[in-house]
């Protein structure tokens, strides 16, 4: 199945970030997980939260920021891939001055229910 970026408008998650849901099983063809491309304007920051069932792929595909997993915080670039275990905190902030853009693979898929703000 192909989905085109251009159809799919962009929603907020419960962390604050704006997001394409890219695939998704409440959307499109997936079953077992979600692939979302989320975007953070410069000098803003998503809110610490975690996931209590979801395992999260991050892989930064533009921009630059500091990335806080768990008690580690530490500068994120484009081609850096960051794995993020079910229950563990993290926020991601923008501190350059483009647009922050990072595509997320999420499963099980996300969703506001598992998304817990700390």
């Amino acid at each position: 199945m192909k989905i085109s970026k251009k159809n799919i408008q962009a929603c907020l998650t419960k962390d604050g970030s704006l997001i394409r849901e890219l695939m998704h099983p409440d959307m499109n063809g997936s079953i077992n997980l979600s692939f979302a491309e989320a975007e953070i304007e410069p000098g803003q920051a998503t809110d610490l939260h975690r996931h209590v069932l979801s395992e999260e792929i991050y892989h930064v595909s533009r921009g630059e920021g500091m990335m806080t997993l768990g008690t580690e915080r530490f500068p994120i670039h484009p081609g850096d891939t960051i794995c993020i275990y079910p229950g563990t905190p993290h926020r991601v902030e923008n501190s350059g001055n483009e647009p922050l853009q990072i595509l997320c693979c999420c499963a099980p898929p996300y969703s506001h229910s598992d998304t817990e703000i700390l």
